[in-house]
C-alpha cells in the first residue's frame, strides 16, 4: 500500500480568505492552529477519559514560553485528507476519538457553499472492550476576530430558536471593511461557536485561564467573564464548551459544533457594501446557522459522497499521488474566493491573491485557478469574469487591453497592481479573458455569456493579432521572473486567444469567425519556426539554449483547435522529463524554482499516463518531505523543496485539469 501523505499544512475550517483556520504540524496536538498567514488563530481540544484529561488539539501557554497545557496528547494514529474532510483519529485511555474537521463547500449548491459555517464531528468509541466516561472540551480564542491581538473585543451569547448555543466574540469598533491588503486578517464582525441543541454541553466564555482550571477540575466556570472590552492578548478572551458523552462502550458516540463567522458586509465593490452570498436575500447570520444543524446530516452524507467520487475520478485519470494532490487543494482554492452577489442579483466570485499583493479579482489568478471551477459549477468562473469585464468596460479603465485587477482586497476600487504602462500585462490578461470566457461557452455549449461582452472580446482579438505574436518587454502571469521580450509561452496564449474568440465567433454565425480562425494558425506555424531549438522549443524566440514550460499550450488541446503539431507537444514533453528534478520540472532553465500549476497543465500535454504520472509524482514529494510547513504553495524549488514564495492562492484549483480534459475528451 502507498504511503500516506503528510500534508504540510491541513485545512480544518477553510471557508474565505479571512475566515482560514489551519494545522501546520504532523500532530495536531503539536502545536496551535493558525490563519493561513502564520497568525496563531487558535482551537484547543481535550478529551476527559475516566477523570483523566488528555490533549488531541493544541494547548499550548503562551504565559510559559509556549509550554504545552498540563495534560499528556493523546496518541494519533490517523490523519485522511478529503477534498471536504480532514479526519483525525487519537487513542488514549482505551477510547478511540476521531475528530472530522468538514467544510461543505459543495459546488453544485452554492446556498450551502457559501455559508461562513464549518462542522467540527468528534466520535468516541472504547478500543478495550470497557465502557469509560468521555466528556469533550473545545474551545476558540478570540484571535479570530483581530487582525493583532492589541485589538479589543466584546463577547456575547444567545440562544437560536431552536435552542442551540451561539457564542461570540468581536471587536468592539466594528471597523467594517475598513482594512484592506495582504497578509492581514479581519477585525470585524463576530468569531462564533455554535452548540447545537440536544448536544449535552456546558458552556462559558472567560479567560485562556479555563483551559488550566478545566485541567484541574473538570468543570467550567458557572457564570461568564464580564470584564468587557479588553484586549485580545489580555487575560485572551476564549469561547468554550464541554460535551457530555456519558459512558462510551464499542458502539460510537457522535456529536458535533460548528464554527462559523459572520462578517456584516464582505466586499466593497465599486463604493457598495455587499455581504456574502448567503445574506444576499436578506438572511441573518442566525438563519444561515440554524439551516446547517437543521441539514447537518443531509450536508455531511453529499460531502462523504463527493470526497468519494471525486477521489476516485482522481485516481483514475492520474492515479494515488494525483488523487492526494487535488484532495489537498480543494478547499484551499475555493476559500481563496469570496462568493457574492451585485446589486443586479448576479454571482461574483472574487478571488484574494493571498502571499502576493492582495489583490482583488486578480485576472492571471483566475485563469490557473478556473479548471476546478469549470468542471462542478461553470457560474462561478462566469463570477470571476464579471467584475473584469464590468471595470474594463467603464470609464475607469484607460487601456485598450484587459486589465489586471480591480482593488486590494476586499476593497474594489480600480486596478491595485499599478497604473503605469510598465506595470501592465497586456498580452497576459487579453488571452486570459479570451480563454476564459471561451472556456465557459464550451463548458456550457453556448455562446450567450460572451455575446453580453462581445466589443471588448472584439477588442482584445485584435490586440493580440497586432501585439502578440512576439511580444515585446513586459510582465505575464510569473511575473517574480521579472520583465521579458519575446517570451514564447506567453505567445502561444495570444495565439490561442485569437482562436479561441475565432471559434467563438464562428460559432455565433459570424463569417469573421473564420479569418480569425486562420490568423491564429498562421500565427502558430510561424511560431513552431521561431522557437524551435533541435529537441524542445525555447523560452524566448531570441535565445538559442533556453527552455520553458509551454503551459499555455494545454488549451489547444482541450478546446481541439489542432493549431499546434503533436510532434511539438511530444518533444516538449520528453524534454520536461529529461528535466525533472526531485521535485519537479522548473519553470524555465533560469532558476530550478517550478509553479505546481503550470507543471501540471505542462504534464497534461502527455499522451501517456505513465508520462503524466513521472512528471507529477514529485510535487506529491514535495508536499510529502518539505520543511515548508505552510498551506499549498504553488511557486517551490524544485531541488532541495523550499518555498520560493506565495501559500494558500487559488491558483491550485488549476491542478484538476487532468480531470478536466478527461471530461473535454468526451464527445459532447
Amino acid at each position: 500500500m502507498a504511503n500516506k501523505l503528510r500534508p504540510p499544512a491541513v485545512p480544518l475550517a477553510t471557508i474565505d480568505p479571512y475566515f482560514s483556520i489551519w494545522s501546520n504540524a504532523n500532530q495536531l496536538h503539536a502545536a496551535e492552529t493558525i490563519h493561513w498567514t502564520g497568525a496563531t488563530h487558535g482551537m484547543v481540544g481535550l478529551a476527559v477519559i475516566d477523570g483523566k484529561v488528555w490533549r488531541f488539539m493544541g494547548g499550548y501557554d503562551r504565559r510559559s514560553d509556549f509550554k504545552s497545557l498540563n495534560a499528556p496528547a493523546m496518541q494519533q494514529t490517523d490523519l485522511t485528507i478529503k477534498p471536504l474532510s480532514s479526519i483525525y483519529t487519537f487513542e488514549a485511555g482505551g477510547i478511540t476519538l476521531t475528530v472530522n474537521f468538514t467544510t461543505p463547500l459543495l459546488l453544485d449548491d452554492l446556498d450551502v457553499m457559501a455559508r461562513p459555517t464549518s462542522y467540527i464531528t468528534v466520535k468516541a468509541c472504547s478500543n478495550d472492550g470497557e465502557n469509560h466516561h468521555v466528556n469533550i472540551y473545545y474551545d476558540i480564542t478570540s484571535e479570530l476576530a483581530v487582525d493583532v491581538p492589541i485589538q479589543e473585543v466584546v463577547t456575547s451569547r444567545n440562544r437560536l430558536e431552536d435552542g442551540s448555543q451561539l457564542l461570540q466574540v468581536g471587536t468592539e469598533k466594528q471597523e467594517v471593511l475598513k482594512r484592506k491588503g495582504d497578509m492581514i486578517r479581519v477585525d470585524w464582525g463576530y468569531a462564533t461557536l455554535v452548540i447545537p441543541d440536544g448536544t449535552a454541553a456546558t458552556t462559558a466564555i472567560g479567560s485562556v485561564d479555563i483551559r488550566d482550571q478545566f485541567i484541574e477540575w473538570k468543570i467550567l466556570p458557572e457564570t461568564d467573564d464580564q470584564h468587557f472590552p479588553r484586549a485580545v492578548d489580555h487575560d485572551m478572551p476564549i469561547l468554550a464548551s464541554v460535551l457530555d458523552y456519558g459512558e462510551v462502550g464499542v458502539k460510537e458516540v457522535s456529536n458535533y459544533l460548528i464554527v462559523a463567522y459572520d462578517d456584516v458586509y464582505a466586499i466593497e465593490y465599486f463604493n457598495k457594501h455587499l455581504p456574502g452570498y448567503w445574506a444576499r436575500n436578506g438572511q441573518s447570520f442566525e438563519d444561515v446557522v440554524l439551516a446547517s444543524i437543521r441539514e447537518y446530516s443531509v450536508i455531511t452524507e453529499k460531502c462523504n459522497r463527493f470526497n468519494n467520487e471525486m477521489i476516485a475520478n482522481a485516481k483514475e485519470a492520474g492515479g494515488e499521488k494525483y488523487a492526494d494532490i487535488l484532495a489537498l487543494s480543494y478547499r484551499q482554492a475555493i476559500a481563496a474566493h469570496k462568493l457574492v452577489a451585485d446589486e443586479n442579483g448576479e454571482i461574483l466570485f472574487l478571488s484574494k491573491e493571498n502571499n502576493s499583493n492582495g489583490c482583488l479579482a486578480t485576472v492571471d489568478v483566475s485563469y490557473p485557478s478556473m479548471p476546478l471551477f469549470l468542471l462542478y459549477n461553470t457560474e462561478l468562473v462566469r463570477g470571476m469574469l464579471r467584475p473584469i469585464f464590468q471595470y474594463a468596460d467603464s470609464k475607469a479603465w484607460p487601456y485598450e487591453f484587459a486589465p489586471h485587477d480591480i482593488g486590494r482586497y476586499p476593497v474594489a476600487e480600480g486596478q491595485a497592481y499599478g497604473m503605469e504602462l510598465k506595470r501592465q500585462m497586456p498580452i497576459e490578461e487579453c488571452g486570459n479573458m479570451l480563454i476564459m470566457t471561451a472556456a465557459v461557452c464550451w463548458a456550457e455549449q453556448s455562446t450567450s455569456f460572451a455575446s453580453d461582452y462581445w466589443g471588448l472580446l472584439q477588442q482584445w482579438a485584435n490586440y493580440l493579432i497586432e501585439y502578440g505574436m512576439d511580444p515585446g518587454n513586459q510582465l505575464c502571469t510569473d511575473d517574480f521572473g521579472g520583465h521579458l521580450a519575446h517570451n514564447a509561452n506567453l505567445s502561444i496564449k495570444a495565439i490561442i486567444g485569437i482562436a479561441s474568440y475565432g471559434f467563438l465567433s464562428g460559432w455565433m454565425g459570424n463569417e469573421e469567425g473564420v479569418e480569425y480562425f486562420q490568423k491564429a494558425k498562421e500565427m502558430a506555424s510561424q511560431w513552431e519556426s521561431m522557437a524551435r531549438d533541435d529537441d524542445h522549443y525555447r523560452l524566448t524566440f531570441d535565445t538559442p539554449g533556453t527552455w520553458s514550460l509551454k503551459y499555455n499550450l494545454v488549451w489547444d488541446n482541450l478546446f481541439q483547435l489542432n493549431l499546434f503539431s503533436e510532434d511539438l507537444k511530444k518533444k516538449e514533453v520528453a524534454w520536461y522529463l529529461r528535466k525533472s528534478n526531485p521535485y519537479g520540472t522548473p519553470l524555465d532553465n533560469r532558476k530550478t524554482y517550478t509553479k505546481a500549476d503550470w507543471l501540471i497543465w505542462a504534464a497534461t500535454l502527455a499522451e501517456e499516463k505513465t508520462d503524466f504520472q513521472q512528471l507529477i509524482n514529485p510535487i506529491w514529494d514535495f508536499l510529502n518531505e518539505t520543511d515548508s510547513r505552510v498551506p499549498f504553495t504553488d511557486w517551490y524549488y524544485t531541488i532541495d523543496g523550499r518555498i520560493a514564495g506565495f501559500k494558500n492562492r487559488s491558483v491550485v484549483g488549476g491542478l484538476f485539469i487532468k480531470l478536466l480534459a478527461d471530461r473535454m475528451d468526451e464527445p459532447k
